[in-house]
């Protein structure tokens, strides 16, 4: 958090980066769109862009350039500027998922799918990553699902989940921690140590009410600038409850919906596309979307364990920033309209 002298020129800092990486991802957003138009090129790319995620991935264990933050080593800072791969990993990952089912479902496909999903799930939990685990495991098991029909396969995948999950609890202490917490923040010292964030964060979205008190304009509510006690990642991780506290309980009940939305939108032009990779895509893309959502602002209001994602389209994160854009390439893709020859007049 920086200091009140240094505030004005951090949140300026903070504006243009963000202005720059939604730029970003706007180019990113039409070239998939005119990338996926041609399914004989997605079928041709789908191998080496399922290896380009993985490099991706493992960008943050090369030395020198890896950055540990909160206990999990998936950053990497170049030129003194951050970036975490991962983010676009993900679209890599829904794009080689759905191009590898997209034909006639095989046990040869679905096994490398599996392989892919082994290796990325092997990756995070080096890098300790366990937030972008869970997202990458439960967009898995949407694609899975949505080819395959077949809940058989989806309980043998969450059995494997859930004796993944008691390993990592066995192996990260800071992973461990935020479940030993989880709902139980209000008690004994937890209100001053392990659950010190979570605990001001509903404090101060209470303190919200129906409409706000950012009256000052957005980030007026939210330390330093009110002189309350700051909290740590009040612009990404749990921006939801700066949201609530400047914005209101309303726009928050707004926001949620509006992910809500989207969700069916995708699901409704999914049903009409041409192909079943633009299906796929949608829907795993707007899934991952609402999973993502989920995860923070349950994580922030301790529904769920603490898992530090970000909040797509709010929270502050350049590559999270591209990466949603680079999800609504692909629910644009499955609509009818995007690729419909145009009459001469």
């Amino acid at each position: 958090m920086p200091t009140p002298v240094s505030l004005y020129d951090w949140c300026l800092r903070t504006v243009y980066t963000q202005l720059l990486m939604m730029a970003a991802g706007l180019i990113l957003y039409c070239f998939m769109i005119w990338f996926m138009k041609d399914l004989d090129r997605v079928n041709k790319f789908r191998t080496p862009i399922a290896v380009v995620g993985l490099l991706l991935l493992l960008m943050p264990m090369v030395p020198g350039i890896g950055v540990d933050q909160f206990g999990s080593r998936n950053w990497i800072s170049i030129g003194g500027l951050s970036l975490q791969p991962s983010e676009l990993t993900k679209l890599c990952f829904i794009f080689a998922g759905a191009a590898t089912l997209d034909h006639l479902q095989t046990k040869r496909n679905l096994a490398g799918y599996v392989v892919l999903m082994a290796a990325i799930m092997g990756v995070l939990a080096i890098e300790k990553d366990i937030g972008g685990a869970a997202i990458f495991f439960l967009t898995f098991l949407m694609i899975a699902f949505m080819r395959s029909g077949s809940m058989r396969t989806v309980v043998l995948f969450v059995a494997l989940a859930a004796v993944g999950i008691f390993a990592v609890l066995s192996m990260f202490d800071h992973v461990k921690a935020r479940f030993d917490v989880w709902r139980h923040i209000w008690e004994g010292d937890n209100v001053y140590n392990a659950g010190f964030q979570q605990t001001h964060v509903l404090t101060y979205a209470a303190s919200g009410g129906l409409f706000g008190i950012g009256n000052g304009g957005l980030g007026a509510g939210t330390a330093p600038l009110s002189g309350k006690v700051p909290i740590q990642a009040n612009n990404s991780d749990l921006v939801f409850g700066v949201v609530v506290e400047e914005l209101g309980l309303l726009m928050a009940v707004v926001l949620v919906a509006a992910f809500v939305v989207l969700i069916f939108m995708a699901r409704g032009e999914a049903t009409r596309s041409r192909s079943t990779f633009y299906s796929i895509t949608a829907n795993a893309a707007a899934g991952m979307l609402l999973v993502q959502a989920c995860l923070n602002i349950f994580g922030s209001t301790d529904v769920l364990p603490l898992t530090g994602v970000t909040l797509p389209f709010i929270s502050a994160g350049g590559t999270s920033m591209m990466a949603v854009w680079g999800a609504l390439a692909f629910i644009k893709a499955s609509d009818e309209r995007t690729y419909a020859v145009r009459r001469r007049l």
